[in-house]
């Protein structure tokens, strides 16, 4: 079956701008401490270099989460069972999805993402290697509950969430998200969701700071989407991509560190730095068992099943929609 036509839930402007993309920017630019929400850095150019990132040798996720989906692949199909609505937020380029929906022979596959050029490639893609399953992209903010097509609104659901998306928020956003998940999914819903753990630090900052730079340029990309985007005179040459690891919040950070003191121009706002000022660009935070049970369970989501790779580097969550209780 061909891909539906994408369906498109994102707010712009008379000139195309994402008005969601310019508050977050502006507004993080104008902290004492500068930051701007980890999702901005998927525009197409983003999206493709984290692509690359996947495959580098210091970049374990990927590899250890593709290893559990290939290992545990029945187990995973007997718990969901057949028939269900795959929805996948923040699709990227589907590389792990054929493995999931191979294994659990779907009714439709909804991928979102707020990148919708590479969201449509990759919906073509993944149709082609399976011609017989209804592929309905969605190009949406999935940071908000969405509205999905109303091919799946009767369907059972299986959210997927892999490549631990959910470690780059702080915990109350992460819970908001994983609440408005649930609500997208509706009742009687199953998650499956990938979460990084807790390892050794030195493991952790190589991943985040690959010795190519892959990284680095992929950090310096959200610079340049904000210059591309936003009107924006930033000097990029003059700032640096540092990782560090925040032992108190278990994550690891990105910033964008300014080398010299710096002035720039966002959509008509003017903005200074100072040499060694930073702008907070991703949190990654790590997961014990303990955490990450109870950061679903805050959430409204019940943990079912919990696989984790060979090297126990990555784990892979199922849950079920808990039904709302008017006591403990």
């Amino acid at each position: 079956m061909a891909v539906t036509k994408s369906l498109k839930l994102v707010d712009r402007d008379a000139d195309g701008v994402d008005l969601a993309f310019r508050a977050d920017v502006l507004a993080g630019l104008a902290e004492a401490q500068k930051a701007i929400p980890a999702r901005w850095f998927y525009d197409d150019a983003g999206s493709a270099l984290f692509e690359d990132i996947t495959q580098l040798p210091e970049y374990y996720p990927t590899r250890a989460e593709t290893e559990i989906l290939h290992s545990r692949a029945g187990e995973i199909a007997d718990l969901v069972g057949e028939g269900r609505a795959v929805v996948e937020f923040g699709s990227g380029s589907s590389v792990k999805t054929p493995l999931l929906l191979s294994a659990i022979r779907p009714s439709a596959y909804v991928p979102l993402d707020i990148a919708g050029d590479f969201l449509r490639a990759s919906s073509a893609a993944l149709a082609a290697k399976f011609p017989g399953l209804p592929v309905h992209p969605v190009e949406a903010d999935f940071m908000r509950r969405v509205e999905l097509p109303g091919e799946v609104a009767d369907l059972p659901k299986l959210g997927f969430f892999p490549g631990s998306t959910i470690g780059n928020m702080i915990a109350r956003t992460a819970t908001d998200l994983l609440r408005s998940m649930r609500a997208t999914l509706g009742e009687g819903s199953l998650l499956l969701i990938g979460m990084d753990l807790v390892k050794d630090v030195d493991a952790l900052l190589a991943a985040y700071d690959d010795a190519a730079g892959v990284t680095a340029r992929f950090n310096l990309n959200l610079a340049e989407r904000i210059n591309r985007e936003l009107a924006g005179d930033i000097p990029v040459e003059s700032l640096r991509h540092e990782a560090r690891w925040n032992d108190t919040f278990a994550r690891i950070e990105m910033h964008l560190v300014a080398r010299e003191d710096i002035a720039f121009t966002v959509s008509g706002t003017r903005f200074a730095m100072q040499k060694g000022e930073s702008i907070h660009t991703e949190n990654s935070h790590k997961f014990t068992r303990r955490s990450s049970q109870l950061l679903l369970a805050a959430a409204g989501w019940e943990p079912r099943a919990r696989w984790t790779d060979e090297g126990r580097q990555f784990s892979l969550v199922l849950a079920e929609a808990a039904r709302p209780r008017s006591a403990p």
